[in-house]
């Protein structure tokens, strides 16, 4: 099979793409034909340079979250066969796990496409527990970036954040992948949200598409202060901030109302911050930090998604697998609107494969 090579750490050209034996499926595993995958910032870019504190034994094949078509499965696998259409779960819990806590397992044994081959490639043998089916009624681009973002996002505000019916929500970047769940799913949960974005279109974008009531260029205006103003000085119970940029971390923190909860999945920008204790004590405020879900997020984003009460988040492009080096460059870059993802079948008869 075709598959995207990691030999070493570096730049985008270590990304070779090779022609390696097709896994078979293992006990308790399923083997999927990839559809999709997605290129990520700290999963893929940070990973691929060799700054993710998760390092792989060469050579390796990345990918965290492809999705696909079943094609065939090891012993004790029950729950799928052949020609279910299916996405995976990137966590991999450990031994000691409690089922239903996933994303409060301390003990993770690691992530698909990190600890063990992912799906940069044309097949993929990912353990069963990990792989989640999709609705009929979702393309398989769709699928991969809401099954990505919507069940953190999920967790984010539900489990997290404990968010309530009536209670403020503001969302920072609020385009991203997991931001514009995090708006769909405070929509939701009954929330009046706010769209927070660094461009009038994007705001729009947000408030158009993905349904925010209210919206804030943090670029041209004082994200607080217009805060403030739209809440009629209450401020945000819940701020969802996934971007760690120290230019906007300030206005975020501050927008957060008494009893506030800031909820965090992300640090793109950074992520080295000032933090005013004084506000944190005095108003009683809360920091929630949590960069995964529970299975059961997964499931309920399945079933919303199969409602078609789920927009996906915006898709900038879809490379053939042979360009995965050209689009871990714009990720990089930051040149995308929405998300890059690579298409294996695309890639199949490519001449440039070893």
């Amino acid at each position: 099979m075709k598959a995207i090579v990691l030999h070493e750490f570096g730049e985008p050209e270590v990304l070779r793409f090779e022609e390696i034996a097709c896994p078979k499926p293992q006990s308790g595993e399923v083997l999927i034909k990839v559809h999709n995958v997605s290129v990520n910032v700290t999963l893929d870019v940070m990973f691929r340079k060799g700054l993710y504190p998760v390092k792989p034994t060469f050579p390796h094949v990345m990918g965290t979250d492809p999705v696909g078509e079943v094609v065939a499965i090891g012993s004790e696998v029950t729950k799928f066969k052949p020609g279910d259409r299916v996405g995976v779960h990137s966590s991999l819990p450990s031994k000691n796990c409690i089922p239903g806590h996933e994303a409060d397992d301390v003990g993770v044994r690691g992530l698909v496409g990190l600890s063990i081959w992912g799906g940069y490639a044309e097949y993929a043998s990912i353990p069963a527990s990990n792989v989640f089916a999709i609705p009929d009624n979702l393309p398989y681009p769709e699928a991969n970036a809401i099954l990505r973002h919507l069940p953190t996002a999920r967790h984010l505000l539900h489990a997290k954040g404990q968010l309530k019916e009536g209670e403020w929500v503001l969302v920072m970047g609020a385009t991203g992948g997991l931001a514009s769940c995090c708006v769909q799913v405070a929509k939701l949960m009954g929330a009046k949200v706010i769209a927070a974005a660094g461009a009038d279109k994007r705001v729009q974008i947000a408030q158009e598409n993905f349904g925010a009531q209210y919206g804030v260029n943090y670029r041209a205006q004082d994200l607080a202060a217009e805060v403030m103003k739209i809440t009629d000085g209450h401020g945000a119970d819940v701020v969802a901030e996934n971007v760690g940029d120290p230019e906007l971390w300030t206005g975020a923190t501050n927008s957060l109302a008494v009893l506030g909860r800031l909820v965090t999945a992300g640090a793109h920008a950074g992520g080295e911050v000032k933090l005013n204790l004084g506000n944190l004590y005095r108003k009683r405020q809360t920091i929630y930090g949590s960069p995964a879900c529970n299975f059961a997020d997964v499931e309920w984003a399945m079933k919303v998604a199969k409602k078609s009460k789920i927009f996906s988040p915006i898709i900038d492009r879809i490379l053939p697998l042979h360009e995965a080096a050209e689009g871990h460059r714009l990720v990089e870059q930051r040149v995308p609107v929405g998300k890059v993802l690579l298409d294996p079948i695309q890639s199949k008869d490519h001449p440039t494969a070893n």
